[in-house]
């Protein structure tokens, strides 16, 4: 299962706050900004996402049909497949991709000790 780019989206309290801090840390802007009150930060393979009042709680992130540069790739899974091949194997979903679409979607779903699960295509 190919999973795409992997990050963290943290529910930050202050973005300018966030942001300094992990810039101290190596990481740059990618994309985002702080007028959308969120910002995707890079630190050379890893990607943290800073969201401002956007949700509560941290979620793992992976995003089918990106690279950690997050720019689009031919080879992937799409969201769809992924979805199949976890409800195949009984995994319970919060929310899903309507599997009668095509291109961009997301799901959501937990992992055994309650930490969210985002996975979100942008293709």
């Amino acid at each position: 299962m190919k999973l795409g780019a992997f990050s963290v989206s943290l529910s930050v309290k202050d973005l300018n706050t966030s942001r300094a801090f992990y810039a101290k840390l190596g990481f740059t802007q990618l994309a985002g900004s702080m007028e959308k009150n969120y910002l995707i930060m890079k630190n050379e393979d890893s990607l943290i996402g800073l969201f401002q009042g956007m949700f509560e709680g941290n979620i793992l992130t992976f995003n089918p049909g990106w690279d950690t540069s997050g720019l689009d790739i031919e080879d992937f899974d799409d969201i769809r497949k992924i979805q199949a091949s976890l409800k195949a194997s009984g995994v319970t979903l919060i929310s899903e991709a309507d599997p009668e679409t095509s291109g961009p979607a997301s799901m959501m779903l937990t992992d055994p000790d309650g930490n969210m699960i985002l996975i979100d295509q942008h293709i």
